[in-house]
C-alpha cells in the first residue's frame, strides 16, 4: 500500500467535482551516457556495414544460401547419406542451379543482341511516325519558341561580342586538338575483358564455401551463439533463435517458390504474346521480385519496351503490361496470403524503410537483403527486453498493447473501436478473462491519471460513459471459452514482450444451481448486492462484476457509493440480498474508509455474506490475514474470475441444507 500523503490527490467524486491544479510537467531528460554511447554504437555499426560491404555481402549471401539449403540437407540426411555427403549433394545442386541460370540469362541475351538492329528499325519507324502526328506537331512548336528565345539572347549580347574581337578587326580561329591515347597492354585488356566475368565468378566461390562450413557446423554454431549471448537464459536464447530460424526459413522457402512460379507465369504469357527471349524475362521477373513491392514492375519496364520495339503496332506492348499489372497484384494479394499468410511479421512500413535503407547501404543485393535483416531485428525485438522497440517500430503486431488501447478509445469517447478490438480478443479468451486483464487494468490507468490530476472531469465522465456502453454490448455474450482455430504453432504465433505481460484467464467454471435448489435467501431475484467503492471508477467495476455474476445464473443489482453513506444507508433496500461484493479499483492506502464502510453494512445486514473485491494486485489485506479480519470482510479477491467463484461457492454451501430442500 502507498503511503498516507497519498491521500491528498485522491478525492471523492462529488456530483459536481471538485477543481484540480494542473499537473506539472517535469524538464525534458538530457541523453546520458548509456544512451550516447548507443548512438555511437549504431553509428559505427552503419558506417562498417557501409565501407565493409564487399566482406560483408558474400558473409550474408551465404548466410541466407545455408537457410534455404538447410532442409536439404535434412532431407538427405534422413535416407542415411550421412552429413558430409548430404552437404556436399546440396552445394552441388545450388551450384547447378545458379550456372543453370546463368547459362540460360547468357543464352537468351546473346540471342537478343543479334536482332537489336532490326528492333532499331522497328523504333525509328514509330518515332517518325509520332514525329508525324500531335506528338511532332507539339515538338515543332518547342523547337520554334526555343529558336526565337535564342535568337533574342544573340540580339542582346551582339554589343558585347565586338569588344572581345581581334585588335586587327579579325577573330582568332580556334585549333583542333586531338588527344590520342597509348594503345592498352595486354594486361589491361585482360583486366577489361576479365574483370566483370572474375568477380562475380569469385563472389559465388567465396559463398559456396562458407555455405559448406555453415552446413557442416551448424549445430556448432549454434551452441557458440546461446554461449556467447544467452547461457545466462537459455530458454530464451532458444526460443529466439529458434524463431528466427522458422521465420527466415518460413519466408525464403515460400518466397522462393512463389517467385520461381510468378516467373513461370510471366515467361508462358511473354511466350503466348509472342516477346522474344521470353526464358529471360520470366527468370529476371522471378529475381526482382524479392525486392518488395516494386520489383515485378520494375521487371516489366524492359519487356513492355522490347514488345514495343518489336511489333510495329502497340497490341503486343499493352499486353504485356497488363500480364504484369495483372500478375503482380493476384500473386501479392491474393495467392500469397492465401498460402503462407504474414509470414515475415513485418509491418507494410518497416518493408520500405528496409528496402531504402539496405538499398542505400549495399545498393542492388541490399534490395533482396532487405526483408531477412528486418525479419531478424523484429525478432530481437520481441525477445530481448532492450531491443523491444524494433518489434513496436517494425513488427506487425499492434503498437499498444490491449490494456492501453482500452484506456485510450475510452479517452477519446469511442466505445465502437473499443468494442472492435475486444472481439478481437474474444476470439481467444473468455470474457471474464478479458474483464480482467484488460477491461479493469485500462480503468486503473484512468484512476491513477485522475488522481495525479492529467486527466479531467469531463474525460472522467467520457470514460464512465465509453464503459458503461461497452459492457451492455457484451450483455448477450456467455462467458465461456472460445472454439480454438488449429494453429501449426508457427513462429508467426510466439507472442511479443507485452504480450506476454497479458495471458489470459480461463473463464469460470459452472453455473449456479437453479433457485429452488438454493437456500431461501439466495432465492431472490437478485441475491448479490455489487457496491461500488468511493474511487471515479469503481461503479463500473462494480456493473462489470453484476453482469459475470448475471452470465453464471446468479442475478444481481449495483448501486453506488452514494447509497452506502453514513446518512444514506438506512435506505439501502437489502431485501432478497444474501451477499455484498464491494469493488475498488485502488484504497490507496487508507483502509480505514473501507473498515467504517463494512462496520455500517455490519450493523444493517449483520446475517450478509460480504466479499471485497481489490482489484489491484499486491494490495496487502489481500495477503494479510490479520488485516483481513480486523477490516471485517468475510472473503477478500484480487479478480472478477475469483469474485464469481467466491459467491458460486457461497450458494454451492448453501444449497445442501435441510431448509433448502
Amino acid at each position: 500500500m502507498s503511503s498516507t500523503p497519498a491521500l491528498a490527490h485522491r478525492t471523492p467524486v462529488p456530483s459536481s467535482p471538485a477543481p484540480r491544479q494542473p499537473a506539472q510537467v517535469p524538464p525534458p531528460v538530457t541523453p546520458g551516457l548509456r544512451g550516447l554511447l548507443t548512438l555511437a554504437v549504431g553509428v559505427v555499426v552503419i558506417a562498417s556495414l557501409y565501407f565493409g560491404r564487399e566482406v560483408f555481402i558474400p558473409l550474408v549471401l551465404a548466410v541466407l544460401l545455408s537457410f534455404v539449403l538447410a532442409p536439404v540437407v535434412a532431407f538427405l540426411r534422413r535416407i542415411r547419406l550421412g552429413r558430409v555427403p548430404s552437404v556436399i549433394v546440396a552445394v552441388l545442386l545450388a551450384l547447378g542451379v545458379i550456372l543453370g541460370i546463368g547459362a540460360v540469362i547468357g543464352t537468351q541475351v546473346a540471342t537478343l543482341a543479334g536482332d537489336l538492329p532490326r528492333y532499331q528499325a522497328t523504333v525509328q519507324t514509330k518515332i517518325a511516325g509520332l514525329q508525324e502526328g500531335v506528338l511532332g506537331r507539339a515538338n515543332r512548336l518547342l523547337q520554334r519558341i526555343n529558336h526565337q528565345v535564342h535568337d533574342a539572347s544573340q540580339k542582346a549580347s551582339a554589343a558585347g561580342t565586338t569588344a572581345a574581337t581581334h585588335p586587327g578587326g579579325e577573330t582568332p580561329k580556334a585549333q583542333l586538338v586531338r588527344v590520342q591515347e597509348p594503345d592498352p597492354s595486354p594486361l589491361t585488356l585482360a583486366h577489361n575483358i576479365l574483370g566483370p566475368i572474375v568477380e562475380p565468378l569469385t563472389t559465388v566461390g567465396i559463398v559456396l564455401v562458407v555455405v559448406i562450413f555453415l552446413l557442416m557446423q551448424r549445430e556448432d554454431l549454434r551452441n557458440r551463439l546461446i554461449r556467447l549471448f544467452g547461457s545466462s537464459d537459455l530458454h530464451r536464447t532458444t526460443v529466439a533463435m529458434d524463431d528466427a530460424a522458422g521465420r527466415l526459413g518460413t519466408y525464403f522457402l515460400a518466397q522462393l517458390g512463389m517467385n520461381a512460379a510468378f516467373g513461370l507465369l510471366i515467361g508462358i504469357g511473354l511466350w503466348l504474346i509472342g516477346v522474344p527471349s521470353p526464358i529471360l524475362w520470366g527468370v529476371f521477373a522471378a529475381l526482382m521480385r524479392f525486392v518488395p513491392y516494386i520489383g515485378a514492375f520494375i521487371a516489366g519496364l524492359l519487356p513492355v519496351a522490347l514488345a514495343a520495339a518489336v511489333d510495329p503496332g502497340w497490341s503486343m506492348a499493352v499486353w504485356t503490361a497488363l500480364l504484369f499489372l495483372v500478375a503482380e497484384p493476384l500473386f501479392g494479394h491474393v495467392i500469397e496470403p492465401l498460402l503462407y499468410g504474414h509470414s515475415t511479421g513485418l509491418s507494410p512500413f518497416a518493408v520500405i524503410v528496409s528496402t531504402l535503407f539496405w538499398g542505400f547501404l549495399w545498393g542492388p543485393v541490399g534490395l533482396i537483403l532487405a526483408t531477412p535483416f528486418t525479419v531478424c531485428l523484429v525478432v530481437l525485438g520481441r525477445h530481448v527486453e532492450s531491443l523491444e522497440f524494433f518489434d513496436v517500430l517494425l513488427g506487425d503486431r499492434p503498437p499498444l498493447t490491449p490494456v492501453e488501447n482500452f484506456y485510450q478509445r475510452m479517452l477519446a469517447g469511442d466505445p465502437d473501436e473499443a468494442r472492435d478490438l475486444g472481439e478481437q480478443m474474444l476470439k481467444e479468451r473468455s470474457l471474464s478473462s478479458y474483464y480482467d486483464e484488460v477491461a479493469l487494468k485500462g480503468l486503473q490507468l484512468a484512476a491513477n491519471d485522475y488522481a495525479r490530476g492529467v486527466v479531467s472531469g469531463a474525460q472522467l465522465e467520457n470514460i464512465k460513459t465509453s464503459c458503461q456502453n461497452l459492457v451492455e454490448d457484451f450483455e448477450g455474450r456467455p462467458d465461456e471459452e472460445p472454439k480454438q482455430e488449429d494453429k501449426s504453432g508457427g513462429p508467426a504465433d510466439v507472442p511479443s514482450l507485452a504480450e506476454q505481460a497479458h495471458p489470459k484467464n480461463e473463464a469460470v467454471p459452472g453455473l449456479a444451481p437453479p433457485p429452488e435448489q438454493r437456500a431461501p435467501a439466495w432465492r431472490g431475484e437478485s441475491p448479490v448486492l455489487c457496491i461500488a467503492g468511493r474511487g471515479p471508477l469503481d461503479e463500473a467495476a462494480s456493473t462489470i462484476l453484476a453482469q459475470l455474476l448475471r452470465k453464471h445464473g446468479l442475478g444481481a443489482r449495483t448501486v453506488p457509493h452514494e447509497a452506502v453513506a453514513r446518512g444514506r444507508i438506512g435506505e439501502l433496500d437489502l431485501s432478497g440480498v444474501a451477499m455484498v461484493c464491494i469493488s475498488y479499483l485502488d484504497i490507496s492506502g487508507s483502509p480505514a474508509h473501507l473498515r467504517y464502510l463494512l462496520e455500517r453494512l455490519r450493523r444493517r445486514a449483520p446475517e450478509v455474506t460480504i466479499l471485497v473485491g481489490l482489484w489491484p494486485v499486491g494490495e496487502r489485506v489481500l495477503t494479510d490475514a490479520a488485516l483481513g479480519r480486523e477490516l471485517g470482510a468475510d472473503v477478500y479477491v484480487s479478480s472478477l474470475r475469483d469474485g464469481v467463484e467466491a459467491c458460486l461457492k457461497a450458494v454451492d454451501a448453501t444449497q445442501d441444507r435441510p431448509e433448502a430442500a
